[in-house]
């Protein structure tokens, strides 16, 4: 494979994670529109859990923040291995999971804090599958080793490395940040929709627990 199709497959598979991340935003919002918590804004529960959520969303974009300083530009050009990528070779989408959970927790329920957080992590399912098919064929038998020894998902923080870094790039930091901050859109967007709920303007056709 040429540096050309690397970098022409590298870019399709970076777009479609972009994507992914829109539609997951704006179908899970869809679906808040016309749901609520079985505890009510105000009560201990629901607050607790939206708290808890912000500090999901917080933790998931720094984290992805964190895998952004040792992968960014390198993922077609060598095997990235330290931090984040020593424990689970998909960091960034399994903070963008914990984001999700933290975004779902906005609602007050405990199934949507833990639904979203599964629904973006079968999607990304998708994407990695794709991408592993790519290194495999781009990096070759140093990636199938890094396959062997690290898990796909899951962190196992017993593998952890520091590792390199390897050249800072800002720009690469920059647009992972914004990717980051569509999770926070959904602090005011679910407090507004909370709001026309219980002025009877959005209809609740069902309830979370």
């Amino acid at each position: 494979m040429s540096d050309n199709e690397i970098k022409h497959a590298l870019g399709n598979y970076q777009r479609t994670r972009r994507l992914m991340i829109a539609v997951l935003v704006v179908v899970l919002f869809a679906i808040l529109l016309v749901g609520q918590s079985y505890f009510p804004p105000d009560t201990p529960v629901h607050e607790l859990l939206e708290t808890v959520g912000v500090v999901l969303i917080f933790l998931g974009i720094i984290g992805r923040l964190w895998a952004t300083l040792y992968i960014g530009g390198r993922k077609s050009a060598e095997v990235v291995s330290g931090g984040p990528y020593s424990i689970t070779r998909n960091p960034l989408y399994v903070f963008s999971s914990i984001a999700a959970c933290g975004v779902g927790a906005q609602l007050g329920s405990i199934t949507t804090t833990i639904g979203f957080g599964v629904i973006c992590a079968a999607a990304f399912h998708i994407v990695i599958l794709r991408e592993e098919k790519f290194l495999k064929e781009a990096l070759g038998a140093p990636y199938l080793a890094y396959m062997a020894r690290v898990p796909r998902f899951f962190p196992k923080l017993s593998l952890y490395e520091e590792g390199d870094t390897g050249s800072f790039k800002p720009r690469v930091l920059l647009i992972t940040l914004m990717d980051g901050l569509v999770f926070l859109v959904a602090l005011p967007a679910f407090e507004l929709v909370d709001s026309a709920q219980q002025a009877g303007i959005l209809p609740v056709l069902f309830r979370f627990p």
